[in-house]
């Protein structure tokens, strides 16, 4: 029979509905039951992707036997962390306090209002690994409860004391400088691997927005180097170069694996996550703009076009991940023998075997994973065997997807295709942007209020669930501006404001500054979390760090200047003493301190001179800017920026602002090159 589960939208929760642990979602339910049985709380977060989630729940969640010692003793909730990342954040924090250490699957056992005593990640079913088995932990918790429920208490009182330290940072007086941006890039190149990138050892992450950030410093102009002799550039190119090479990098379809669990990027853990994709195909793009390296540009085309083809819901929106496993191994969808490729590829096959690396002995448990050789092959057989290896890779069982849609990462996405689009010159892309945040603010926006996750149960029935958190409001302002910018259409400015007027009304720390992850009209938790540090994802605060700057300068309202200067000044001490921690926000103490400026085009969207102009401005590599293109044929609205700007002659015309004074207007892309060389 299955349990309370199978009533959610979650693809994780639901995976778990015919467990014999009687689960509970998070919710008045689960705690009203906890608090009137006086039963602690087991508390498992996880997400659809996660392979060790699942192996827990096979060895653990699945035997009748520990779901006897849970049902008796505990009430048991099951919470899907990219729902609730309110959740996540506040029981990492505490399993981290006492580990040391965090992951998933994370297990923690709460008192009945919710206060962590004791936790950890995974579980063995047997002792092993230095762990104690899960049947083994579940029964001392029983008891600790029964016979020593003090200490328990104490313990957990302790624990909170403990709890929300960063959130409890109070402001500074100072704006970090070029110091901070230094000693980071130092770290960077100190923990760089010179001969396949990335920073550090095994297991690597892509940290996308560490790239950015050493392509934004590369890009500065000559007399604002920073005092270090690192090339940002050789970095970002050694690392993308190798990323793409690797197994990390889906050769046949396109789309990059979370990480590789070896310093070369061979072998990766399998899950696809929208939020990656999403960051590399940015860096990617913006790399390209640097370098015009072919390799890049087909990277994001491949990893567009996989979005396109596989993630997409019918109606719009993206879903959040493929997993790990199918047929309960990690990675079997995606490797090939070399017999296989043979009696696959035919005659063709030879030009696969060649380009991505195939050999009898295999890279991945005597099996191949596709790598990208960079030799040279017949393009049309290798296109033929790509096709004929995809066919048969369709017939496999795929991987499951977690086809929830979360209007964080679905922003994130419409940020990375808008710019892709610009950078390539791509119409199509900037239309599947637009149309992505238009469906995401008409299906996500329920009385005003921004929701987290939709997912659709059947073709006429979909479930739109839990208040929006800061940094789904944070990716859409951020999102709203990319569009600005990529299409010229001046509503994605009224939305833009709206975005950010909303999100200091609901998040906002009037007292510390910063702002906080759920609303002031969500549920209470233990403690009231920010979003400070740049994680998989860019934080919340940093990424408001930047776009309220970007919205100050192009609306003049210096409402959003000081916010984003609150933030800075916030994590001024963390920033200084964990540089690493902080890449987005970086980037935003680079606008800071860089003296941006504003780029007023007016002319006709699809016109050349038009477009001459704005080619002109994306080829400078300037990173420190805001471009507003202008229609002279459409009203513009009522900011100083665009006060007296027209065309001159009927021609498209440039201004080049700062911080709303301009210097003379032009006509000709090598003045406007002279103007943008001057500021």
């Amino acid at each position: 029979m299955a349990n309370r589960l199978a009533s959610e939208t979650s693809p994780y929760l639901i995976q778990h509905k015919d467990n014999p642990v009687d689960w509970y979602p998070w919710g008045d339910e689960a705690l009203q039951r906890a608090a009137q049985e006086d039963k602690p709380i087991f508390l498992s977060i996880g997400y659809a992707a996660c392979h060790w989630c699942h192996v827990m729940e096979r060895e653990s969640f699945e035997d009748p036997a520990v779901a006897d010692l849970l049902n008796e003793h505990f009430v048991s909730i099951k919470v899907d962390r990219e729902e609730r990342p309110d959740l996540d954040a506040v029981y990492m924090e505490a399993v981290q306090l006492m580990t040391g250490q965090g992951g998933w699957p994370m297990s923690v056992f709460l008192t009945p209002d919710g206060i962590p005593f004791y936790g950890g990640t995974y579980f063995p079913p047997q002792e092993r690994y230095g762990m104690p088995s899960f049947p083994r932990l579940v029964t001392a918790v029983a008891e600790a409860w029964t016979e020593r429920r003090d200490e328990v208490l104490g313990q957990g009182k302790q624990l909170l004391d403990h709890l929300g330290g960063l959130a409890g940072l109070q402001a500074g007086t100072e704006i970090p400088g070029d110091e901070v941006l230094e000693r980071a890039v130092s770290s960077l190149e100190a923990a760089f691997d010179p001969e396949w990138g990335g920073f550090g050892g095994a297991p690597k992450f892509p940290q996308p927005a560490t790239l950015d950030l050493l392509l934004r410093v590369a890009a500065r102009p000559q007399g604002r180097r920073l005092g270090t002799d690192a090339d940002g550039l050789a970095m970002v190119e050694r690392t993308l170069d190798a990323m793409a090479s690797g197994g990390m990098f889906d050769q046949l379809r396109g789309g990059f694996a979370r990480y590789s669990v070896d310093r070369t990027w061979t072998v990766p853990h399998f899950e696809k996550m929208l939020y990656d994709n999403a960051q590399l195909i940015r860096t990617y793009s913006r790399a390209w703009r640097r370098t015009n390296q072919a390799r890049y540009m087909e990277v994001v085309e491949a990893t567009i076009g996989w979005l396109v083809d596989e993630m997409q819901d019918p109606t719009g929106g993206f879903y959040s991940s493929l997993d790990a496993d199918s047929e309960g191994e990690e990675g079997k969808f995606y490797v090939w023998s070399v017999d296989e490729v043979r009696a696959v590829a035919g005659t063709d096959a030879d030009a696969a075997i060649e380009l991505w690396g195939f050999t009898d002995e295999g890279n991945f448990e005597g099996r191949n994973i596709p790598v990208f050789t960079g030799r040279e092959v017949d393009a049309d057989a290798l296109e033929r065997a790509r096709a004929a290896l995809l066919e048969v890779r369709t017939q496999r069982v795929r991987p499951a997807t977690d086809t929830k849609i979360l209007t964080a990462w679905n922003a994130l996405t419409v940020s990375a295709i808008g710019e892709a689009a610009i950078v390539f010159d791509r119409p199509d892309w900037s239309r599947l942007a637009q149309d992505t945040l238009e469906h995401l603010l008409k299906t996500m926006r329920v009385d005003g209020r921004l929701m987290r996750s939709f997912a659709r149960r059947t073709d006429t029935s979909v479930d739109i669930r839990h208040l929006a958190y800061c940094e789904d409001y944070a990716f859409v302002l951020e999102a709203c501006l990319v569009l600005l910018e990529t299409t010229s259409d001046l509503r994605w400015l009224d939305e833009a404001l709206w975005a950010a007027d909303e999100t200091i009304r609901l998040f906002s720390d009037p007292i510390a500054g910063g702002f906080f992850t759920t609303g002031n009209d969500a549920e209470t938790l233990i403690t009231r979390s920010k979003d400070l540090i740049d994680n998989a994802q860019p934080a919340a605060n940093s990424v408001l760090a930047l776009e309220f700057q970007r919205l100050g300068l192009i609306t003049g309202d210096g409402r959003y200047q000081d916010e984003a200067e609150k933030i800075l000044r916030l994590l001024h001490g963390p920033m200084s003493r964990s540089p690493s921690a902080f890449s987005h926000l970086l980037a935003a103490v680079d606008f800071f301190i860089g003296d941006p400026v504003e780029i007023v085009v007016v002319g006709r969207p699809s016109a050349n001179d038009s477009r001459t102009l704005l080619e002109t401005v994306y080829s400078s590599h300037r990173a420190n800017r805001v471009v507003l293109m202008v229609d002279p044929d459409r009203p513009a609205p009522d900011i100083p920026l665009l006060s007296d700007k027209r065309m001159l002659d009927d021609r498209a015309t440039a201004y080049v602002c700062r911080r709303g004074v301009c210097r003379n207007p032009v006509t000709s892309a090598e003045d406007l090159s002279s103007e943008l060389a001057g500021v």
